[in-house]
């Protein structure tokens, strides 16, 4: 009798992909999930005889080996490699086939495997080479320790591939969309590769690999990794405003084109990124990866460099805030949230772990940070890994306000409110901010007013935004001045607004004014002011206003202070589809882009529409010169590859003054 031989080997990569939620991720492998059994079908010269002719399957992660023996149980131990045949009538056309399932246990190390086949039979050993196959965690699986229990969860934290960042204020919030990208192609094998050239990797290759069951570690692996001040990490920070060497970080839309970059330039960093550039692609990888991700901001983030969790701020007697100290408040700083276990620390600390991916300051040696447990950074446990007092100032801290002239100290107050007045990321299924505030910290939440108000001795000072800034319009605000004792006074009001970007004290005076009122005893009076659009035109993309005002009682010379810092709301680009109820998947659509010119000076510039899974390049127009209240509208094509809810997103990079204007608008694509 001739002996057995092996004939073909087939992956099943469609029904695969399809039952480990796994479509739509390109990758030159076939892509499984740990923890959960996936096909293959063997094709024999004969038929295989188990008394007779032994089979072994062997995963290779590089130097690492995993024999997989063969079982005769469909229900095989969860806690090694195993594999089965599948029981059943004998398909006539292929009688000599058979179908074989591979099981992975849930804390298999994630990676990117080649799969070979051994049959030793009468004739001798005889291997096959079955092919690649990247193993990626499972938050289906309740074994694994990324296992998220919500399914709507599981499909905006792992599957959705576009998201909405949150800038601005807490105030004013500024919705920014983002493209993940991770069903783009290329883009889950560089995701793979940033573990291969992580100096983890690089320095104990075997230990690398040996840790990489664990989310915690990887996460920790991928935080350090998104910067390059350690390593060839993706992206280098910029925050001179000098972007001439590279991209300013404004015009960044999405993951995919950042992370092309770097591996088309050998893992040269991409320039340049900023908070939010380094949390969306961080949050790219992660869900790449199968770890749950969203991308979270934090308002009034304070940066607390001694860890004092006091953040000092100096104003001159006019109302200029002074560049002094290293501490600072970041209007809004961006970072990243992963779901997992915490099999390292006590019961209770599952669940949401802070990660930032922003070079800061070190951890472990490098810049990263996390994770940390979201509740952790609640109850102050600032002896738990990782960065959790770090993590507790950037929420927690007290600022303190001093007026000074001359070296001397005039006014000094504290402010136990401001710093993580409200933190938030993006609502399951929805565009809303989703407020998780109290997950960070014990606060009662009060709604953020448009009003600040101060009370030293005999006077009140209180600032209020008659409406929210929207560029283009002039800015009109009040300030409510109170004498509080029973003798008249004589007040000097001065005002000062200055320009300042979202992470640094404010550079110059933009605007100023000031006032002598005449208050009888407990009177008060509401003084109007405006600040035209000329005046703040020169404003840059992204940076925002500091308002302050401080009285000065002329007799007594005792003075109070209030201030606001606060944004100008650009005009949007709207985004306009036909037949919106009737997208179908790979069909082509036609949309339509518009935007009018809300300046009061003509501006030209590029207008670039991207959308994860409806665009394969971006669609570019060059918008000639539009006259102040000029409409321009342009259509382009898409194709959509997968059902399911999708983006599209515009940018307008105007030339005139660098600034972005943007539009999104969600879409639901039905199957094909």
């Amino acid at each position: 009798m001739e002996a057995l031989k092996l004939q073909y080997i087939n992956l099943e990569q469609a029904q695969n992909h399809k039952q480990h939620r796994t479509e739509g991720l390109i990758s030159r492998s076939l892509v499984v999930r740990r923890g959960q059994p996936f096909k293959l079908t063997i094709g024999f010269s004969g038929p295989y005889k188990r008394n007779i002719d032994d089979l072994i399957l062997r995963a290779k992660l590089d130097g690492l080996c995993f024999d997989i023996p063969f079982t005769l149980s469909n229900k095989p131990p969860k806690s090694q490699w195993t594999a089965y045949f599948q029981q059943g009538m004998v398909d006539p056309i292929h009688p000599y086939e058979a179908t074989v399932w591979v099981v992975s246990p849930a804390t298999a190390l994630v990676g990117v495997y080649q799969l070979q086949l051994l049959l030793r039979s009468s004739s001798g050993p005889h291997s096959c080479r079955v092919g690649p196959f990247t193993l990626l965690c499972n938050p289906w699986c309740p074994a694994d320790s990324v296992w998220l229990p919500d399914e709507s969860m599981r499909e905006e934290y792992v599957k959705n591939d576009f998201g909405l960042l949150y800038q601005g204020t807490a105030k004013n919030i500024i919705f920014r969309p983002w493209g993940f990208d991770q069903y783009e192609r290329g883009v889950l094998d560089i995701c793979m590769m940033l573990l291969q050239v992580s100096n983890e990797h690089k320095k104990d290759w075997k230990r690398d690999y040996a840790k990489r069951s664990d989310p915690v570690y990887i996460s920790r692996v991928v935080s350090a990794m998104i910067n390059c001040n350690d390593d060839c990490g993706v992206l280098q920070g910029n925050w001179s405003e000098d972007y001439n060497a590279g991209v300013h970080p404004s015009a960044w839309t999405g993951s995919g084109d950042i992370l092309r970059q770097w591996v088309q330039s050998h893992f040269k960093p991409v320039k340049y990124g900023q908070c939010w550039v380094f949390a969306g692609v961080m949050c790219t990888v992660m869900r790449a990866l199968g770890i749950p991700s969203r991308v979270v901001t934090g308002f009034n983030s304070a940066h607390d460099t001694n860890g004092n969790l006091v953040i000092e701020e100096y104003y001159s007697e006019a109302g200029e805030k002074l560049p002094q100290g290293r501490d600072s408040i970041w209007n809004f700083h961006v970072w990243v949230e992963c779901w997992m276990k915490r099999g390292d620390l006590g019961a209770g600390f599952d669940g949401w772990q802070v990660l930032d991916p922003t070079p800061q300051e070190r951890s472990g040696g490098a810049y990263r940070c996390g994770p940390a447990p979201v509740r952790a950074v609640r109850e102050r446990r600032i002896s738990m890994p990782y960065d959790i007092p770090f993590i507790y100032a950037e929420v927690n801290a007290d600022v303190c306000v001093f007026m000074v002239c001359q070296g001397k100290v005039l006014t000094s107050t504290v402010d136990t409110e401001r710093v993580g007045t409200l933190i938030c990321t993006k609502s399951l299924g929805s565009n809303r901010p989703q407020d998780i505030t109290s997950t960070y910290k014990h606060c009662k939440f009060i709604r953020p007013s448009v009003r600040s108000c101060t009370t030293a001795g005999g006077l009140s000072v209180g600032l209020h935004l008659c409406k929210v800034p929207v560029i283009g319009e002039n800015i009109t605000f009040s300030v409510t001045v109170t004498n509080k004792e029973n003798i008249r006074k004589s007040v000097r009001e001065l005002v000062n607004a200055q320009e300042k970007s979202y992470n640094f004290s404010p550079s110059h005076t933009l605007w100023e004014a000031q006032n002598l009122i005449q208050l009888a005893p407990h009177e008060s009076k509401i003084l109007k002011h405006q600040i035209s659009s000329s005046q703040y035109a020169a404003l840059r993309d992204n940076h925002l206003v500091n308002l302050a005002v401080v009285l000065m009682d002329v007799a007594s010379q005792e003075r109070v202070l209030a201030s606001e810092e606060f944004n100008i709301t650009s005009p949007i680009i709207k985004i306009r589809i036909e037949n919106e109820d009737a997208i179908v998947a790979c069909n082509c659509q036609v949309a339509m882009v518009k935007f009018t010119n809300p300046f009061s000076v003509a501006v030209n510039g590029v207008l670039t529409v991207a959308g994860a899974g409806l665009l394969e390049d971006k669609a570019l127009f060059r918008v000639v010169l539009l006259k102040p209240g000029e409409t321009v509208e342009n259509a382009f094509k898409f194709t959509p590859k997968l059902a399911g809810v999708k983006m599209l997103h515009a940018n307008l990079t105007m030339n005139n003054n660098g600034a972005v204007i943007r539009g999104f608008k969600t879409i639901t694509v039905l199957p094909g």
